[in-house]
Protein backbone atom coordinates (compact mmCIF):
# COMPACT_ATOMS: atom_id res chain seq x y z
CA UNK A 1 0.00 0.00 0.00
CA UNK A 2 2.85 2.35 0.99
CA UNK A 3 5.70 3.67 -1.34
CA UNK A 4 8.50 1.16 -1.57
CA UNK A 5 12.09 1.74 -0.91
CA UNK A 6 15.03 0.28 -2.17
CA UNK A 7 18.70 0.87 -1.83
CA UNK A 8 22.14 -1.12 -3.39
CA UNK A 9 25.57 -0.67 -2.47
CA UNK A 10 28.07 -1.30 -4.90
CA UNK A 11 31.35 -3.69 -3.76
CA UNK A 12 32.59 -0.99 -1.87
CA UNK A 13 29.67 -0.19 -0.08
CA UNK A 14 28.55 2.99 -1.78
CA UNK A 15 25.00 3.60 -2.06
CA UNK A 16 23.58 3.91 -5.49
CA UNK A 17 20.55 5.65 -6.24
CA UNK A 18 17.51 4.26 -4.66
CA UNK A 19 14.27 2.64 -6.48
CA UNK A 20 10.70 3.51 -5.59
CA UNK A 21 7.88 1.67 -6.47
CA UNK A 22 4.34 3.91 -6.22
CA UNK A 23 1.71 3.07 -3.45
CA UNK A 24 -0.90 0.93 -4.51
CA UNK A 25 -3.46 2.80 -6.74
CA UNK A 26 -6.52 2.04 -3.66
CA UNK A 27 -4.22 3.43 -0.85
CA UNK A 28 -5.40 6.16 1.01
CA UNK A 29 -3.50 8.49 3.83
CA UNK A 30 -3.14 5.96 6.73
CA UNK A 31 -2.09 2.95 3.91
CA UNK A 32 1.17 5.25 3.13
CA UNK A 33 1.72 5.97 7.12
CA UNK A 34 1.78 8.75 10.05
CA UNK A 35 4.86 10.57 10.62
CA UNK A 36 4.26 12.54 14.20
CA UNK A 37 7.07 15.35 14.65
CA UNK A 38 7.85 17.14 18.13
CA UNK A 39 7.62 20.46 17.53
CA UNK A 40 10.17 23.05 19.10
CA UNK A 41 8.65 25.66 21.67
CA UNK A 42 7.68 29.12 20.52
CA UNK A 43 10.50 31.00 18.42
CA UNK A 44 12.25 28.37 17.79
CA UNK A 45 9.49 25.91 15.86
CA UNK A 46 11.17 26.32 12.40
CA UNK A 47 13.39 23.26 12.56
CA UNK A 48 10.81 20.94 13.19
CA UNK A 49 8.49 22.14 10.93
CA UNK A 50 11.07 21.51 8.46
CA UNK A 51 11.07 17.93 9.60
CA UNK A 52 7.60 17.60 9.23
CA UNK A 53 7.13 19.07 5.66
CA UNK A 54 9.81 17.28 4.61
CA UNK A 55 8.22 14.20 5.58
CA UNK A 56 5.34 14.70 4.57
CA UNK A 57 6.59 15.48 0.48
CA UNK A 58 8.57 12.72 0.94
CA UNK A 59 5.43 10.44 0.49
CA UNK A 60 4.48 9.96 4.61
CA UNK A 61 0.66 9.88 4.39
CA UNK A 62 0.21 11.87 7.10
CA UNK A 63 2.30 13.60 9.65
CA UNK A 64 0.99 15.53 12.99
CA UNK A 65 3.33 18.04 14.81
CA UNK A 66 2.64 17.65 18.35
CA UNK A 67 3.02 20.90 21.33
CA UNK A 68 1.57 22.84 23.51
CA UNK A 69 -0.72 25.27 22.82
CA UNK A 70 1.24 28.07 22.07
CA UNK A 71 3.65 26.02 19.82
CA UNK A 72 0.84 25.26 17.55
CA UNK A 73 -0.51 28.54 17.15
CA UNK A 74 2.52 29.12 15.65
CA UNK A 75 2.85 26.46 13.72
CA UNK A 76 -0.81 26.95 12.39
CA UNK A 77 0.68 30.20 10.79
CA UNK A 78 2.69 28.10 8.77
CA UNK A 79 1.55 24.71 7.89
CA UNK A 80 -2.03 23.84 5.73
CA UNK A 81 -1.61 19.99 5.14
CA UNK A 82 0.40 18.78 8.59
CA UNK A 83 -1.83 18.10 11.14
CA UNK A 84 -1.32 19.92 14.91
CA UNK A 85 -2.10 17.92 18.13
CA UNK A 86 -2.14 18.93 21.73
CA UNK A 87 0.32 16.75 23.82
CA UNK A 88 0.05 15.90 27.32
CA UNK A 89 2.14 14.84 29.54
CA UNK A 90 2.50 10.98 29.64
CA UNK A 91 1.37 10.98 25.29
CA UNK A 92 -1.68 9.03 25.91
CA UNK A 93 -3.09 10.81 23.28
CA UNK A 94 -0.95 9.89 20.96
CA UNK A 95 -2.67 8.03 17.87
CA UNK A 96 -1.82 4.62 17.84
CA UNK A 97 -1.78 4.79 13.75
CA UNK A 98 1.85 6.82 14.13
CA UNK A 99 4.27 4.61 12.51
CA UNK A 100 7.75 7.16 12.94
CA UNK A 101 8.42 9.80 15.25
CA UNK A 102 10.82 12.65 15.08
CA UNK A 103 12.32 13.75 18.26
CA UNK A 104 14.68 16.66 18.63
CA UNK A 105 14.94 19.35 15.95
CA UNK A 106 14.54 22.70 18.03
CA UNK A 107 12.86 20.86 20.88
CA UNK A 108 15.56 21.64 23.31
CA UNK A 109 17.95 20.11 25.10
CA UNK A 110 16.38 18.91 28.80
CA UNK A 111 15.53 16.21 30.92
CA UNK A 112 12.21 16.32 29.45
CA UNK A 113 13.53 15.40 26.11
CA UNK A 114 15.28 12.59 27.07
CA UNK A 115 12.32 11.28 29.23
CA UNK A 116 10.40 11.74 25.80
CA UNK A 117 13.10 9.57 23.32
CA UNK A 118 12.93 6.66 26.13
CA UNK A 119 8.90 6.85 26.31
CA UNK A 120 9.13 6.19 22.29
CA UNK A 121 12.08 4.19 22.45
CA UNK A 122 10.48 1.49 25.02
CA UNK A 123 7.36 1.11 23.16
CA UNK A 124 9.55 -0.14 20.38
CA UNK A 125 8.87 2.52 18.00
CA UNK A 126 10.62 3.65 14.79
CA UNK A 127 11.91 7.06 15.17
CA UNK A 128 14.59 9.91 13.97
CA UNK A 129 16.54 11.36 16.49
CA UNK A 130 18.66 14.38 15.64
CA UNK A 131 19.95 17.50 17.20
CA UNK A 132 18.60 17.88 20.91
CA UNK A 133 17.06 14.88 20.92
CA UNK A 134 20.74 13.59 20.74
CA UNK A 135 22.23 15.59 23.00
CA UNK A 136 20.10 15.76 25.72
CA UNK A 137 21.49 12.34 26.62
CA UNK A 138 25.23 13.96 26.80
CA UNK A 139 25.52 12.89 30.16
CA UNK A 140 23.95 9.76 30.37
CA UNK A 141 24.05 8.29 26.74
CA UNK A 142 23.96 4.38 28.33
CA UNK A 143 20.26 5.82 29.56
CA UNK A 144 19.31 5.55 25.44
CA UNK A 145 21.58 2.63 24.74
CA UNK A 146 19.45 0.75 26.92
CA UNK A 147 16.52 1.51 25.28
CA UNK A 148 17.34 1.74 21.64
CA UNK A 149 16.68 -0.82 19.24
CA UNK A 150 17.48 -1.19 15.42
CA UNK A 151 14.28 0.71 14.53
CA UNK A 152 15.98 4.48 15.79
CA UNK A 153 18.23 5.94 13.46
CA UNK A 154 20.51 8.48 15.40
CA UNK A 155 21.81 11.15 12.85
CA UNK A 156 24.84 13.16 14.75
CA UNK A 157 27.52 15.47 12.97
CA UNK A 158 30.78 15.61 14.09
CA UNK A 159 30.34 17.69 17.65
CA UNK A 160 27.01 15.69 18.85
CA UNK A 161 28.98 12.03 17.90
CA UNK A 162 31.43 13.38 20.42
CA UNK A 163 29.05 14.28 22.81
CA UNK A 164 27.12 10.87 22.67
CA UNK A 165 30.24 8.53 22.35
CA UNK A 166 32.82 10.19 23.86
CA UNK A 167 34.76 7.10 24.09
CA UNK A 168 34.48 6.62 20.46
CA UNK A 169 37.38 8.25 18.30
CA UNK A 170 35.05 9.76 15.30
CA UNK A 171 38.09 10.64 12.35
CA UNK A 172 37.45 7.70 10.45
CA UNK A 173 33.40 8.15 10.42
CA UNK A 174 33.07 4.09 8.76
CA UNK A 175 34.79 2.74 11.97
CA UNK A 176 33.27 5.17 14.63
CA UNK A 177 29.73 4.94 12.88
CA UNK A 178 30.47 0.88 12.93
CA UNK A 179 30.97 1.21 16.44
CA UNK A 180 28.69 3.67 17.62
CA UNK A 181 25.97 1.15 15.98
CA UNK A 182 27.37 -1.74 18.20
CA UNK A 183 26.88 0.08 21.33
CA UNK A 184 24.10 1.99 20.95
CA UNK A 185 21.84 -0.74 19.30
CA UNK A 186 20.68 1.41 16.93
CA UNK A 187 21.27 2.44 13.12
CA UNK A 188 23.64 5.62 13.03
CA UNK A 189 24.08 7.89 10.42
CA UNK A 190 26.99 9.52 10.84
CA UNK A 191 27.16 13.12 8.54
CA UNK A 192 30.19 14.06 6.91
CA UNK A 193 31.91 14.84 3.85
CA UNK A 194 30.69 11.61 3.10
CA UNK A 195 28.14 10.54 5.41
CA UNK A 196 28.12 6.74 6.85
CA UNK A 197 25.41 4.75 7.67
CA UNK A 198 26.03 1.81 10.36
CA UNK A 199 23.45 -0.68 11.10
CA UNK A 200 23.87 -2.97 15.04
CA UNK A 201 23.86 -6.01 12.97
CA UNK A 202 27.18 -4.70 10.93
CA UNK A 203 25.32 -3.56 7.63
CA UNK A 204 27.44 -0.68 6.21
CA UNK A 205 26.80 1.86 3.35
CA UNK A 206 28.89 5.26 2.22
CA UNK A 207 27.54 8.16 0.28
CA UNK A 208 29.16 10.08 -1.89
CA UNK A 209 26.61 11.38 -3.77
CA UNK A 210 26.40 14.95 -1.96
CA UNK A 211 28.30 18.06 -2.51
CA UNK A 212 28.96 21.01 -0.09
CA UNK A 213 25.86 23.13 -0.88
CA UNK A 214 24.01 20.95 1.60
CA UNK A 215 26.00 23.21 4.53
CA UNK A 216 23.52 25.37 5.19
CA UNK A 217 21.22 25.95 8.16
CA UNK A 218 18.31 23.58 8.32
CA UNK A 219 19.20 20.84 5.39
CA UNK A 220 19.68 18.34 8.47
CA UNK A 221 16.61 18.82 10.18
CA UNK A 222 15.44 18.29 6.11
CA UNK A 223 17.33 14.89 6.40
CA UNK A 224 15.72 13.32 9.38
CA UNK A 225 12.25 14.29 7.95
CA UNK A 226 13.03 12.46 5.21
CA UNK A 227 14.56 9.50 6.92
CA UNK A 228 11.25 9.44 9.32
CA UNK A 229 9.11 9.99 6.40
CA UNK A 230 10.23 6.93 4.73
CA UNK A 231 10.46 4.47 7.77
CA UNK A 232 6.59 5.90 8.21
CA UNK A 233 6.05 4.16 5.09
CA UNK A 234 7.23 0.52 6.22
CA UNK A 235 10.82 0.76 5.11
CA UNK A 236 13.27 -0.68 7.64
CA UNK A 237 15.69 2.07 9.60
CA UNK A 238 18.61 1.24 7.95
CA UNK A 239 17.59 1.74 3.98
CA UNK A 240 15.31 4.56 5.14
CA UNK A 241 18.87 6.07 6.00
CA UNK A 242 20.32 5.34 2.76
CA UNK A 243 17.63 6.27 0.99
CA UNK A 244 17.54 9.77 2.74
CA UNK A 245 20.82 10.42 2.71
CA UNK A 246 21.18 9.93 -1.22
CA UNK A 247 18.62 11.86 -2.35
CA UNK A 248 19.58 14.61 -0.27
CA UNK A 249 22.63 14.54 -1.72
CA UNK A 250 20.95 14.03 -4.88
CA UNK A 251 19.18 17.73 -4.22
CA UNK A 252 22.25 19.53 -3.78
CA UNK A 253 23.64 18.34 -7.38
CA UNK A 254 20.21 19.93 -8.54
CA UNK A 255 19.97 23.11 -7.28
CA UNK A 256 23.83 24.06 -6.26
CA UNK A 257 24.73 27.52 -4.87
CA UNK A 258 21.95 29.40 -3.02
CA UNK A 259 20.43 26.39 -1.60
CA UNK A 260 18.50 26.69 1.28
CA UNK A 261 16.36 23.92 3.30
CA UNK A 262 13.18 25.30 2.32
CA UNK A 263 14.46 25.03 -1.20
CA UNK A 264 15.67 21.41 -0.63
CA UNK A 265 11.86 20.23 0.45
CA UNK A 266 10.54 21.69 -2.70
CA UNK A 267 13.30 19.64 -4.43
CA UNK A 268 12.06 16.35 -3.05
CA UNK A 269 9.43 15.96 -5.55
CA UNK A 270 12.12 15.47 -8.63
CA UNK A 271 14.14 13.28 -7.44
CA UNK A 272 11.63 10.73 -6.23
CA UNK A 273 10.29 11.13 -9.72
CA UNK A 274 13.67 10.28 -10.88
CA UNK A 275 13.67 7.14 -8.93
CA UNK A 276 10.19 6.12 -9.79
CA UNK A 277 9.95 2.34 -11.23
CA UNK A 278 7.41 3.24 -13.88
CA UNK A 279 4.61 0.10 -14.01
CA UNK A 280 6.25 -1.32 -17.29
CA UNK A 281 9.79 -1.53 -15.25
CA UNK A 282 11.43 1.20 -16.59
Amino acid sequence: MRMTFTCELNDDLIIQQPQLSPPDRDAHKYDRGHTLVFSGPPLATGASRLAARAALVIGSGVVTLVGDENELREQAAHVTSIMLHSRDEEMQSIDSRVTAFVIGPGYGVSAATARDVITIAEQGRAMALDADGLTSFENEPQRLFDAAHSQIVLTPHEGEFSRLFPDIEWSDHKSAAVAAAKLSGAVVLFKGEQTVIAAPDGRLAINTHANSWLATAGSGDVLTGMVSGIMAQGTGAFTAACAAVWMHGDIAFRHGAGLTAPRMIDLIPDVLADCLVKEDGK
